[in-house]
């Protein structure tokens, strides 16, 4: 008789997988802005930081750690360049600025549980499977999970910052499946991005789930991840680990 496949270990992105920010960056920055005296416009900051944000993460990727910044001054460089890229150039004006935002993103009223997450965990760990979070984010994130009432529902929390390499670095996955002391043979993992998530899992030997955004999804995608695993909501995650356990080689 063949052997039923058994899933062990779910690992779990965060952001735009189980949170979202509640508003758009570009509000954030215009809001904080204004409260300190500077008007820039939301849109334009939105644009600018989109900017900021590839540049920075090209010259200095996983936070500059192996280059000698923080997680913090990575973020405040971000902060920085997004006004100047805004037409802001006075950097000590803000400065003080980028302070307030770096820990106003740290507040659960700075994020929103998706749609469907806490039921998925809560059902997740009804059927004994255990959790653990393997994220591109900083150190705020424990905090986050915390204050938004989810960081009960898993064993460990596995940041980029902590582990020193990002997704889909096959690093950071071996770090998670070694601290859950699982084979990757038993363990999947739930994320929004097909590169960091989806592949990064697969490429070392885990199951893996793409939640789809709202964007259409690129049809190069969609024709190399088999149906079953793509998860239109987290409310399909269960069906989908069924049907998973429910074949003898699973997928």
């Amino acid at each position: 008789m063949a052997h039923r496949l058994q899933i062990r270990l779910l690992t779990w992105d965060v952001k735009d997988t189980l949170l979202r920010l509640r508003h758009p960056v570009g509000e954030e920055y215009a809001t904080t802005a204004r409260t300190h005296g500077l008007e820039v416009e939301a849109a334009r900051l939105g644009h600018a930081f989109r900017q900021a944000y590839r540049t920075q993460s090209h010259s200095f990727p996983n936070y500059g750690l192996s280059q000698g910044l923080t997680s913090r001054q990575w973020w405040l460089d971000v902060v920085l360049q997004t006004f100047r890229l805004a037409g802001v150039r006075d950097a000590q004006a803000v400065a003080p600025i980028a302070d307030q935002l770096y820990e106003d993103f740290c507040k659960p009223c700075s994020w929103q549980v998706l749609e469907g997450a806490e039921a998925t965990l809560r059902g997740c760990r009804k059927r004994g499977l255990r959790l653990a979070v393997v994220s591109n984010f900083d150190r705020r994130l424990e905090a986050i999970l915390r204050g938004l009432g989810l960081r009960e529902h898993f064993d460990f929390v596995l940041t980029s910052e902590a582990a020193g390499w990002p997704k889909p670095d096959p690093r950071i996955f071996h770090e998670a499946l070694r601290l859950a002391q699982v084979d990757p043979a038993v363990a999947a993992h739930v994320g929004d991005s097909y590169h960091c998530d989806y592949k990064g899992a697969r490429a070392v030997g885990m199951h893996s789930f793409l939640v789809l955004g709202p964007e259409t999804l690129d049809p190069e995608v969609k024709g190399s991840v088999p149906q079953e695993c793509l998860l239109p909501s987290l409310s399909h995650l269960l069906p989908a680990l069924d049907r998973l356990e429910g074949s003898p080689l699973g997928l």
